[in-house]
Protein backbone atom coordinates (compact mmCIF):
# COMPACT_ATOMS: atom_id res chain seq x y z
CA UNK A 1 0.00 0.00 0.00
CA UNK A 2 1.16 3.47 -0.87
CA UNK A 3 1.21 6.05 2.16
CA UNK A 4 -2.03 7.83 2.19
CA UNK A 5 -3.10 11.19 3.32
CA UNK A 6 -6.70 10.34 4.21
CA UNK A 7 -5.52 7.45 6.30
CA UNK A 8 -4.70 10.19 9.24
CA UNK A 9 -8.35 11.38 8.54
CA UNK A 10 -9.27 8.12 9.36
CA UNK A 11 -7.30 7.56 12.89
CA UNK A 12 -8.94 11.10 13.25
CA UNK A 13 -12.19 10.24 13.28
CA UNK A 14 -11.78 6.43 15.15
CA UNK A 15 -10.89 9.02 18.57
CA UNK A 16 -13.73 11.49 17.71
CA UNK A 17 -16.44 9.18 16.80
CA UNK A 18 -15.67 6.76 19.40
CA UNK A 19 -18.21 4.85 17.74
CA UNK A 20 -20.86 7.17 17.15
CA UNK A 21 -20.87 7.50 13.60
CA UNK A 22 -20.04 5.33 10.80
CA UNK A 23 -17.68 7.03 7.91
CA UNK A 24 -18.35 6.54 4.20
CA UNK A 25 -15.17 6.93 1.85
CA UNK A 26 -16.37 8.05 -1.18
CA UNK A 27 -14.99 8.39 -4.55
CA UNK A 28 -14.11 7.21 -8.31
CA UNK A 29 -12.91 3.39 -8.71
CA UNK A 30 -10.01 2.92 -8.79
CA UNK A 31 -8.59 5.38 -6.41
CA UNK A 32 -7.71 2.93 -3.64
CA UNK A 33 -10.41 3.10 -1.08
CA UNK A 34 -10.64 -0.15 -0.45
CA UNK A 35 -6.74 -0.78 0.21
CA UNK A 36 -6.75 2.30 2.66
CA UNK A 37 -9.81 0.73 4.03
CA UNK A 38 -8.27 -3.14 4.74
CA UNK A 39 -4.84 -1.31 6.09
CA UNK A 40 -7.02 1.06 8.30
CA UNK A 41 -8.38 -1.94 10.26
CA UNK A 42 -5.48 -4.20 10.15
CA UNK A 43 -3.59 -1.02 11.73
CA UNK A 44 -5.96 0.44 14.50
CA UNK A 45 -8.15 -2.85 15.49
CA UNK A 46 -7.14 -6.05 17.18
CA UNK A 47 -9.68 -7.20 14.39
CA UNK A 48 -11.82 -6.30 11.25
CA UNK A 49 -13.88 -7.81 8.88
CA UNK A 50 -14.29 -6.52 5.14
CA UNK A 51 -17.49 -7.55 3.03
CA UNK A 52 -17.21 -6.88 -0.74
CA UNK A 53 -20.83 -6.53 -1.73
CA UNK A 54 -19.19 -6.96 -5.65
CA UNK A 55 -18.35 -10.58 -4.48
CA UNK A 56 -20.57 -11.32 -1.30
CA UNK A 57 -22.78 -14.25 -1.24
CA UNK A 58 -26.31 -14.50 -1.49
CA UNK A 59 -25.96 -15.48 2.49
CA UNK A 60 -23.84 -12.26 3.54
CA UNK A 61 -26.24 -9.83 1.70
CA UNK A 62 -29.53 -11.13 3.01
CA UNK A 63 -28.35 -10.70 6.70
CA UNK A 64 -29.25 -6.98 5.74
CA UNK A 65 -32.95 -7.72 4.87
CA UNK A 66 -33.77 -8.09 8.72
CA UNK A 67 -32.36 -5.93 11.86
CA UNK A 68 -34.16 -7.16 14.59
CA UNK A 69 -31.17 -9.40 16.02
CA UNK A 70 -28.38 -8.48 15.96
CA UNK A 71 -26.69 -10.92 17.40
CA UNK A 72 -27.42 -13.33 15.08
CA UNK A 73 -25.92 -11.19 12.24
CA UNK A 74 -22.60 -10.58 14.32
CA UNK A 75 -22.26 -14.24 15.07
CA UNK A 76 -22.97 -15.03 10.97
CA UNK A 77 -20.49 -12.89 10.20
CA UNK A 78 -17.70 -14.07 12.52
CA UNK A 79 -18.48 -17.74 11.08
CA UNK A 80 -18.84 -16.38 7.45
CA UNK A 81 -15.35 -14.47 7.36
CA UNK A 82 -13.39 -16.52 10.14
CA UNK A 83 -12.88 -13.77 12.49
CA UNK A 84 -13.16 -13.11 15.81
CA UNK A 85 -15.17 -9.74 16.71
CA UNK A 86 -14.08 -7.87 19.60
CA UNK A 87 -16.25 -5.34 21.45
CA UNK A 88 -15.21 -1.41 20.68
CA UNK A 89 -12.01 -2.69 19.10
CA UNK A 90 -13.26 -4.63 15.48
CA UNK A 91 -14.18 -2.50 12.35
CA UNK A 92 -16.85 -4.12 10.41
CA UNK A 93 -15.78 -2.42 6.69
CA UNK A 94 -18.73 -2.63 3.90
CA UNK A 95 -16.63 -2.40 0.28
CA UNK A 96 -18.54 -1.31 -2.73
CA UNK A 97 -21.80 -0.59 -0.32
CA UNK A 98 -23.84 0.55 -3.07
CA UNK A 99 -24.14 -2.33 -4.31
CA UNK A 100 -26.08 -3.55 -0.58
CA UNK A 101 -28.11 -0.74 -0.32
CA UNK A 102 -29.93 -2.29 2.58
CA UNK A 103 -26.37 -3.11 4.09
CA UNK A 104 -25.96 1.08 3.92
CA UNK A 105 -29.31 1.59 5.80
CA UNK A 106 -28.31 -0.67 8.24
CA UNK A 107 -25.89 1.81 9.36
CA UNK A 108 -28.39 3.68 11.74
CA UNK A 109 -29.19 0.33 13.75
CA UNK A 110 -25.57 -1.11 13.51
CA UNK A 111 -24.01 2.51 14.96
CA UNK A 112 -26.90 2.41 17.67
CA UNK A 113 -25.83 -0.41 18.93
CA UNK A 114 -22.12 0.73 19.62
CA UNK A 115 -20.42 -2.55 19.83
CA UNK A 116 -18.09 -2.18 16.62
CA UNK A 117 -17.27 0.22 14.04
CA UNK A 118 -18.12 1.01 10.59
CA UNK A 119 -16.34 1.51 7.49
CA UNK A 120 -18.54 2.29 4.14
CA UNK A 121 -16.56 2.61 0.52
CA UNK A 122 -18.57 3.45 -2.52
CA UNK A 123 -18.60 4.66 -5.66
CA UNK A 124 -21.34 6.15 -7.52
CA UNK A 125 -23.39 6.12 -3.68
CA UNK A 126 -25.56 8.62 -4.70
CA UNK A 127 -27.03 7.90 -8.20
CA UNK A 128 -31.01 6.80 -8.07
CA UNK A 129 -30.62 3.56 -8.10
CA UNK A 130 -28.25 3.18 -5.26
CA UNK A 131 -30.36 4.99 -2.37
CA UNK A 132 -33.98 4.03 -4.20
CA UNK A 133 -36.15 2.53 -1.28
CA UNK A 134 -33.63 3.05 1.35
CA UNK A 135 -33.29 6.06 4.29
CA UNK A 136 -30.07 7.36 3.76
CA UNK A 137 -28.87 7.08 7.86
CA UNK A 138 -27.79 10.37 9.41
CA UNK A 139 -25.27 8.71 11.61
CA UNK A 140 -22.92 8.38 8.24
CA UNK A 141 -20.13 10.36 7.32
CA UNK A 142 -19.25 11.25 3.86
CA UNK A 143 -15.03 11.41 3.28
CA UNK A 144 -14.38 12.27 -0.21
CA UNK A 145 -11.01 10.27 -1.52
CA UNK A 146 -9.13 11.52 -4.64
CA UNK A 147 -6.26 10.11 -6.82
CA UNK A 148 -2.82 10.22 -5.60
CA UNK A 149 -1.89 13.59 -5.35
CA UNK A 150 1.64 14.88 -5.99
CA UNK A 151 2.89 14.91 -2.77
CA UNK A 152 1.78 11.15 -2.38
CA UNK A 153 3.33 10.34 -5.69
CA UNK A 154 6.69 11.75 -4.39
CA UNK A 155 6.52 9.46 -1.51
CA UNK A 156 5.49 5.97 -3.62
CA UNK A 157 8.70 7.20 -5.60
CA UNK A 158 10.48 7.16 -1.45
CA UNK A 159 11.28 10.86 -1.79
CA UNK A 160 10.23 13.00 1.06
CA UNK A 161 12.40 15.73 0.65
CA UNK A 162 10.82 17.66 -2.45
CA UNK A 163 7.29 18.78 -1.26
CA UNK A 164 8.71 20.43 1.78
CA UNK A 165 11.45 21.92 -0.34
CA UNK A 166 8.60 23.29 -2.70
CA UNK A 167 6.51 24.28 0.25
CA UNK A 168 9.45 26.78 1.43
CA UNK A 169 9.63 27.79 -2.32
CA UNK A 170 6.52 29.17 -2.48
CA UNK A 171 6.51 30.67 1.16
CA UNK A 172 9.72 32.59 0.24
CA UNK A 173 7.43 33.88 -2.91
CA UNK A 174 11.03 33.86 -4.75
CA UNK A 175 12.57 32.33 -7.95
CA UNK A 176 14.79 29.35 -7.65
CA UNK A 177 16.60 29.38 -10.92
CA UNK A 178 15.79 28.41 -14.60
CA UNK A 179 17.98 25.21 -14.77
CA UNK A 180 16.29 23.98 -11.40
CA UNK A 181 12.72 25.07 -12.02
CA UNK A 182 13.38 22.69 -15.27
CA UNK A 183 14.30 19.85 -13.15
CA UNK A 184 11.43 20.47 -10.73
CA UNK A 185 8.84 20.82 -14.08
CA UNK A 186 10.23 17.56 -15.47
CA UNK A 187 9.10 15.94 -12.58
CA UNK A 188 5.94 16.91 -12.42
CA UNK A 189 5.03 16.49 -16.09
CA UNK A 190 6.09 12.55 -14.97
CA UNK A 191 3.26 13.04 -12.49
CA UNK A 192 0.89 14.31 -14.89
CA UNK A 193 1.75 11.75 -17.40
CA UNK A 194 1.63 8.70 -15.50
CA UNK A 195 -1.37 10.09 -12.77
CA UNK A 196 -2.46 9.17 -9.48
CA UNK A 197 -4.15 5.75 -9.93
CA UNK A 198 -2.37 3.44 -7.66
CA UNK A 199 -1.97 1.07 -9.91
CA UNK A 200 -0.94 3.15 -12.81
CA UNK A 201 1.85 4.32 -10.40
CA UNK A 202 3.00 0.90 -9.39
CA UNK A 203 2.90 -0.23 -12.72
CA UNK A 204 5.75 2.28 -13.42
CA UNK A 205 7.42 1.70 -10.39
CA UNK A 206 7.86 -1.79 -11.41
CA UNK A 207 8.48 -1.98 -15.76
CA UNK A 208 9.79 2.28 -15.96
CA UNK A 209 7.34 1.46 -19.23
CA UNK A 210 5.25 4.08 -20.53
CA UNK A 211 3.33 1.61 -22.51
CA UNK A 212 2.54 -0.90 -19.73
CA UNK A 213 1.49 2.37 -17.75
CA UNK A 214 -0.78 3.38 -20.21
CA UNK A 215 -2.35 -0.16 -20.83
CA UNK A 216 -3.57 0.06 -16.78
CA UNK A 217 -4.90 3.46 -17.29
CA UNK A 218 -6.97 2.39 -20.76
CA UNK A 219 -8.27 -0.46 -18.20
CA UNK A 220 -9.48 2.03 -15.71
CA UNK A 221 -10.95 4.34 -18.57
CA UNK A 222 -13.12 1.15 -19.42
CA UNK A 223 -14.09 0.38 -16.30
CA UNK A 224 -15.61 4.36 -15.93
CA UNK A 225 -17.08 3.78 -18.99
CA UNK A 226 -19.13 1.22 -17.92
CA UNK A 227 -20.20 2.98 -14.93
CA UNK A 228 -21.58 5.59 -17.36
CA UNK A 229 -23.43 2.98 -18.56
CA UNK A 230 -24.92 2.46 -14.66
CA UNK A 231 -25.68 6.05 -14.78
CA UNK A 232 -26.92 6.65 -18.51
CA UNK A 233 -27.96 3.52 -20.44
CA UNK A 234 -28.04 5.54 -23.46
CA UNK A 235 -24.53 6.08 -23.78
CA UNK A 236 -24.71 10.17 -23.59
CA UNK A 237 -22.36 10.60 -20.33
CA UNK A 238 -19.81 7.84 -21.90
CA UNK A 239 -19.96 10.36 -24.95
CA UNK A 240 -19.41 13.38 -23.03
CA UNK A 241 -16.32 12.06 -21.01
CA UNK A 242 -14.99 10.58 -24.23
CA UNK A 243 -14.78 14.39 -25.79
CA UNK A 244 -13.48 16.21 -22.84
CA UNK A 245 -9.71 16.28 -23.86
CA UNK A 246 -11.36 17.69 -27.64
CA UNK A 247 -13.99 20.30 -26.18
CA UNK A 248 -11.26 21.76 -23.24
CA UNK A 249 -8.73 21.46 -26.46
CA UNK A 250 -11.43 24.18 -28.62
CA UNK A 251 -10.73 26.67 -25.81
CA UNK A 252 -14.91 27.73 -26.22
CA UNK A 253 -16.20 29.22 -23.36
CA UNK A 254 -18.30 26.46 -22.35
CA UNK A 255 -18.67 22.52 -22.60
CA UNK A 256 -20.16 22.38 -26.06
CA UNK A 257 -22.61 19.54 -25.61
CA UNK A 258 -24.69 20.18 -29.05
CA UNK A 259 -20.91 19.30 -30.92
CA UNK A 260 -20.85 16.02 -29.31
CA UNK A 261 -24.53 14.88 -28.87
CA UNK A 262 -26.35 16.92 -32.06
CA UNK A 263 -29.75 18.46 -31.06
CA UNK A 264 -29.40 17.90 -27.36
CA UNK A 265 -28.75 21.14 -24.86
CA UNK A 266 -26.75 21.61 -21.57
CA UNK A 267 -30.06 21.97 -20.24
CA UNK A 268 -31.93 18.95 -20.85
CA UNK A 269 -28.51 17.05 -19.89
CA UNK A 270 -28.58 18.98 -16.11
CA UNK A 271 -29.16 15.28 -13.94
CA UNK A 272 -26.36 13.61 -16.27
CA UNK A 273 -24.15 15.87 -15.88
CA UNK A 274 -24.89 16.05 -12.08
CA UNK A 275 -24.58 12.55 -11.80
CA UNK A 276 -20.98 12.79 -13.62
CA UNK A 277 -20.05 14.93 -11.03
CA UNK A 278 -21.05 13.18 -8.34
CA UNK A 279 -19.22 9.62 -9.85
CA UNK A 280 -15.98 11.99 -9.11
CA UNK A 281 -14.65 10.93 -12.24
CA UNK A 282 -14.87 13.93 -13.66
CA UNK A 283 -14.39 17.52 -12.32
CA UNK A 284 -17.04 20.14 -13.21
CA UNK A 285 -15.97 23.47 -13.03
CA UNK A 286 -19.03 25.69 -13.08
CA UNK A 287 -19.46 29.46 -14.52
CA UNK A 288 -20.15 32.21 -11.93
CA UNK A 289 -21.97 34.78 -13.41
CA UNK A 290 -21.30 37.33 -10.46
CA UNK A 291 -18.10 35.90 -9.07
CA UNK A 292 -18.12 37.19 -5.92
CA UNK A 293 -17.23 35.66 -2.06
CA UNK A 294 -20.46 32.99 -2.58
CA UNK A 295 -19.47 32.13 -5.80
CA UNK A 296 -21.95 28.92 -5.83
CA UNK A 297 -24.45 31.75 -5.26
CA UNK A 298 -24.26 32.85 -9.30
CA UNK A 299 -23.70 30.10 -10.72
CA UNK A 300 -25.00 28.54 -14.14
CA UNK A 301 -25.69 25.66 -14.38
CA UNK A 302 -25.95 24.99 -17.83
CA UNK A 303 -22.73 26.35 -18.68
CA UNK A 304 -19.52 24.36 -17.18
CA UNK A 305 -16.44 22.92 -18.36
CA UNK A 306 -15.58 19.27 -17.31
CA UNK A 307 -12.48 17.79 -16.66
CA UNK A 308 -11.06 14.52 -15.81
CA UNK A 309 -10.36 12.94 -12.18
CA UNK A 310 -6.83 11.97 -12.89
CA UNK A 311 -4.25 13.80 -15.60
CA UNK A 312 -2.68 10.71 -16.35
CA UNK A 313 -5.99 9.63 -17.07
CA UNK A 314 -6.62 12.33 -19.42
CA UNK A 315 -3.34 12.14 -21.06
CA UNK A 316 -4.32 8.37 -22.07
CA UNK A 317 -7.95 9.98 -22.80
CA UNK A 318 -5.52 12.29 -25.34
CA UNK A 319 -4.23 9.53 -27.69
CA UNK A 320 -8.06 7.05 -27.12
CA UNK A 321 -8.43 6.69 -30.80
CA UNK A 322 -5.10 4.69 -31.10
CA UNK A 323 -4.54 1.21 -29.24
CA UNK A 324 -1.75 2.27 -27.20
CA UNK A 325 0.20 5.25 -26.27
CA UNK A 326 3.20 5.10 -27.61
CA UNK A 327 6.44 5.64 -25.25
CA UNK A 328 7.63 8.42 -27.89
CA UNK A 329 4.25 10.43 -27.38
CA UNK A 330 5.16 9.97 -23.62
CA UNK A 331 8.75 10.57 -24.25
CA UNK A 332 8.00 14.07 -25.60
CA UNK A 333 5.05 15.16 -23.52
CA UNK A 334 7.72 14.72 -20.68
CA UNK A 335 10.31 16.46 -22.12
CA UNK A 336 7.45 19.24 -23.19
CA UNK A 337 8.67 18.61 -27.15
CA UNK A 338 5.29 17.60 -28.08
CA UNK A 339 4.17 20.46 -30.49
CA UNK A 340 0.52 20.60 -30.09
CA UNK A 341 -0.53 23.32 -27.38
CA UNK A 342 -1.07 21.09 -24.07
CA UNK A 343 -2.71 24.17 -22.34
CA UNK A 344 -5.66 22.39 -21.52
CA UNK A 345 -3.27 19.47 -20.12
CA UNK A 346 -2.29 22.11 -17.89
CA UNK A 347 -5.75 23.15 -16.99
CA UNK A 348 -7.14 19.52 -16.38
CA UNK A 349 -4.00 19.02 -13.52
CA UNK A 350 -4.75 22.61 -11.90
CA UNK A 351 -8.34 21.53 -11.53
CA UNK A 352 -7.45 18.35 -10.34
CA UNK A 353 -4.67 20.23 -7.53
CA UNK A 354 -7.38 22.82 -6.67
CA UNK A 355 -10.32 20.06 -5.97
CA UNK A 356 -8.14 17.86 -4.12
CA UNK A 357 -7.41 20.77 -1.87
CA UNK A 358 -11.13 20.95 -1.15
CA UNK A 359 -12.24 23.43 -3.68
CA UNK A 360 -15.20 23.53 -5.36
CA UNK A 361 -14.60 24.66 -9.29
CA UNK A 362 -15.48 27.93 -10.44
CA UNK A 363 -15.17 29.96 -13.53
CA UNK A 364 -16.12 33.30 -15.43
CA UNK A 365 -15.74 34.47 -18.94
CA UNK A 366 -16.14 38.50 -20.07
CA UNK A 367 -17.50 38.99 -23.37
CA UNK A 368 -15.78 42.29 -25.02
CA UNK A 369 -19.03 43.71 -27.78
CA UNK A 370 -16.31 45.40 -29.10
CA UNK A 371 -13.79 42.69 -29.79
CA UNK A 372 -16.19 39.86 -29.95
CA UNK A 373 -13.63 37.94 -27.83
CA UNK A 374 -14.76 35.97 -24.90
CA UNK A 375 -11.87 36.69 -22.09
CA UNK A 376 -11.71 33.77 -19.66
CA UNK A 377 -10.28 33.32 -15.91
CA UNK A 378 -10.02 29.76 -15.68
CA UNK A 379 -10.57 29.19 -12.16
CA UNK A 380 -11.96 31.43 -9.34
CA UNK A 381 -11.23 30.70 -5.80
CA UNK A 382 -12.36 32.05 -2.18
CA UNK A 383 -9.90 33.69 0.11
CA UNK A 384 -10.48 35.99 3.09
CA UNK A 385 -14.04 37.19 1.98
CA UNK A 386 -12.18 37.75 -1.43
CA UNK A 387 -11.88 36.11 -4.69
CA UNK A 388 -8.75 35.15 -6.56
CA UNK A 389 -8.67 34.56 -10.08
CA UNK A 390 -6.09 32.03 -11.78
CA UNK A 391 -5.09 31.97 -15.31
CA UNK A 392 -2.99 28.79 -16.84
CA UNK A 393 -0.76 28.70 -19.21
CA UNK A 394 1.04 26.11 -21.05
CA UNK A 395 4.40 28.06 -22.37
CA UNK A 396 5.93 31.44 -21.86
CA UNK A 397 3.27 34.13 -21.64
CA UNK A 398 3.81 36.98 -23.61
CA UNK A 399 0.37 38.53 -22.02
CA UNK A 400 -2.59 37.89 -19.69
CA UNK A 401 -5.31 39.19 -20.96
CA UNK A 402 -7.83 37.79 -18.85
CA UNK A 403 -6.90 38.37 -15.91
CA UNK A 404 -6.16 42.00 -16.56
CA UNK A 405 -10.00 42.50 -18.11
CA UNK A 406 -11.16 40.77 -14.80
CA UNK A 407 -9.21 43.06 -13.03
CA UNK A 408 -10.73 45.87 -14.42
CA UNK A 409 -13.87 45.36 -13.58
CA UNK A 410 -13.47 43.49 -10.27
CA UNK A 411 -10.95 44.99 -9.07
CA UNK A 412 -12.50 46.01 -5.83
CA UNK A 413 -13.13 42.17 -4.87
CA UNK A 414 -9.99 40.34 -5.60
CA UNK A 415 -7.04 39.63 -3.38
CA UNK A 416 -4.29 37.82 -4.89
CA UNK A 417 -4.07 37.71 -8.68
CA UNK A 418 -2.44 34.05 -9.74
CA UNK A 419 -0.81 33.12 -13.33
CA UNK A 420 0.55 29.53 -13.13
CA UNK A 421 2.52 28.93 -16.16
CA UNK A 422 5.41 26.27 -16.90
CA UNK A 423 8.42 28.88 -15.85
CA UNK A 424 10.16 30.02 -12.53
CA UNK A 425 8.03 32.03 -9.65
CA UNK A 426 7.82 35.66 -10.98
CA UNK A 427 6.06 38.78 -10.43
CA UNK A 428 4.79 40.53 -12.93
CA UNK A 429 3.19 44.39 -11.28
CA UNK A 430 0.52 42.34 -9.00
CA UNK A 431 -0.11 39.07 -10.67
CA UNK A 432 1.99 35.89 -8.90
CA UNK A 433 3.13 33.96 -11.35
CA UNK A 434 3.63 30.10 -10.28
CA UNK A 435 5.23 27.38 -11.69
CA UNK A 436 2.52 24.61 -11.97
CA UNK A 437 4.32 22.42 -9.46
CA UNK A 438 3.24 24.90 -7.04
CA UNK A 439 -0.49 25.70 -7.40
CA UNK A 440 -0.88 22.99 -4.62
CA UNK A 441 -0.18 25.69 -2.25
CA UNK A 442 -2.33 28.12 -3.08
Amino acid sequence: MFKRKIYDKLVEWKKESAGSTALLIEGARRIGKSTVAEAFGQNEYASYILIDFSMASSATTSLFDDLSDLDYIFLQLQLQFHTDLHTRNSLIIFDEVQLCPKARQAIKSLVKDGRYDYLETGSLISIKKNVKDILIPSEERKLSMFPMDYEEFRWALNDTATIPLLRKMYESKKPIGDETSRKLMRDFRLYMLVGGMPQAVSEYIQTNNFKKVDAVKRDILQLYKEDFMKIDPTGKASLLFDAIPAQLNKNAARYQVSSVLPDQRADNLLEIIAMMKDSKTVLVSYHSNDPNVGLANSIDLSKFKMFVCDTGLFTTLMFKDSDFTENTIYERLLNDALSANLGYLYENIVAQTLTANGNELFYHTIFNTSSRHNYETDFLLTRKNKICPIEVKSSKYKTHKSLDVFSQKYSSRILFKYLIHTKDFSKDSDIICLPVYLAQFI
